[in-house]
């Protein structure tokens, strides 16, 4: 039994409820000044007021005791939307966009996400695996202690395969809790452009099942926009996928509403991603069936597009997450404490409705909301030490992170 106590700390967490926070929810933040937490073997067995904790501490004995000298701390993050595995940067193509290139003439050019096709199919599983690697240890030292990872850069069996055994491979070598996504519905590939339904079938009838024998995907996404999968196309894939035990996700309603919020909501998926265009009724709908909104502000930073509604979304209850999007086209990041306050700054969400959407429900999104996203007792000691005083400092201290220090299961790893 390996006991810590970190004690002198002002905490900041939301608090478990029987469903994801939304509306006035949403903001709802418990503040413990000059607190302290417990941490046995890597769980939380004491958190709250100092004398409530040392009062269960006192007479056990501690294998080490943490003065955080009056610091924040939060709940580590966690990122609920990444392609963060991937094999060649876009940084060229970003550059053509920033000097006003048009996507088709991009394209033209090797870039867009075919490109990122290529590189994944060409890269050994190797050479995948150590460039994810790095990526996911920079995100891990921005205070990212649980993370989506998402395939969708192979878009054949044998390339999905490889990626998902990469992220399964960053879930086992590395300190964070990773979740798999399979997203072989990300685009469709060259070969299919003149039947994307032959591409469908491919991955109803042969790729789902691959990937269900697989065993390391526990999500299954797929990318409802004109001009990639259909309203049809998409609900038969994730179908095809809730039949072979997969949970569901969508990036829905990007650039159109083509009614993606909908079908997450008809579906009961565990959350729809971008949601720029998404009308009010699918809104309505996703907070009636509690699917969480998945925001992703860097995203429309990068692509310099309107942000989502978020106030919209909060007012009619649906719950929000925040995440990063890291991939190599439209959003290289892997910071959370920008994406934080990008949603305080440019969404207009107050700081504790910011912390929520990055850690509680964030957590809910990727079901790991019974073992992490918030400081409570029961759950892993997944912590950051912040330089402030307050979660305020995550927006107030731009272009830098604040994060001094990363615990996971109560041991300091970044």
């Amino acid at each position: 039994m390996r006991r810590v106590l970190f004690y002198d700390a002002n905490i900041f967490t939301p608090l478990m409820g029987s469903a994801p926070s939304s509306g006035k929810k949403q903001g709802e933040v418990v503040v413990y000044e000059r607190g302290a937490l417990l941490s046995e073997n890597g769980f939380i067995s004491a958190v709250g007021a100092t004398d409530d904790v040392l009062k269960k501490a006192g007479g056990l004995e501690l294998d080490l005791e943490v003065d955080l000298g009056g610091a924040c701390v939060i709940p580590g993050f966690v990122d609920p939307h990444t392609h963060i595995c991937f094999a060649e940067r876009r940084e060229r193509e970003f550059s053509m966009r920033l000097a006003g290139k048009p996507y088709l003439e991009i394209l033209k050019a090797g870039g867009g996400i075919l490109s990122s096709v290529d590189a994944v199919r060409r890269a050994t599983e190797e050479d995948l695996y150590e460039i994810t690697l790095e990526n996911v240890y920079r995100a891990l030292s921005l205070g990212t202690t649980t993370i989506e990872i998402k395939s969708g850069y192979g878009l054949d069996t044998e390339s999905e395969l490889k990626m998902l055994s990469v992220i399964g491979r960053i879930g086992r070598g590395t300190p964070l809790d990773v979740v798999a996504t399979f997203m072989g519905g990300h685009a469709v590939p060259r070969e299919y452009k003149e039947n994307p339904d032959a591409f469908v079938d491919l991955l109803v009838k042969e790729m789902i099942p691959a990937v269900a024998r697989q065993g390391i995907a526990s999500f299954c996404d797929v990318f409802c926009e004109e001009g990639v999968f259909s309203l049809e196309q998409s609900r038969r894939i994730l179908e095809a996928a809730k039949k072979a035990g997969f949970k569901l996700r969508i990036h829905a309603d990007e650039v159109n509403d083509l009614g993606g919020a909908g079908l997450a909501a008809e579906l009961k998926t565990h959350s729809a991603e971008h949601l720029l265009a998404a009308g009010i009724s699918n809104l309505k709908a996703m907070a009636e069936a509690g699917v969480i909104a998945n925001i992703l502000p860097a995203t429309a930073y990068s692509l310099k597009k309107p942000y989502a509604p978020v106030r919209k979304m909060i007012e009619l209850a649906v719950p929000v997450a925040l995440a990063t999007d890291c991939n190599p086209g439209s959003c290289f990041t892997e910071s959370m404490p920008f994406v934080f306050g990008l949603g305080v700054m440019n969404m207009d969400m107050t700081v504790e409705e910011a912390l929520v959407a990055t850690t509680l429900n964030a957590a809910w999104s990727v079901g790991m909301q019974e073992k992490v996203g918030s400081l409570e007792e029961g759950k892993q000691a997944d912590f950051l030490v912040l330089d402030g005083e307050t979660p305020a400092i995550l927006a107030y201290h731009a272009g830098v992170s604040p994060v001094v220090d990363v615990y996971k299961k109560g041991v300091l790893v970044a």
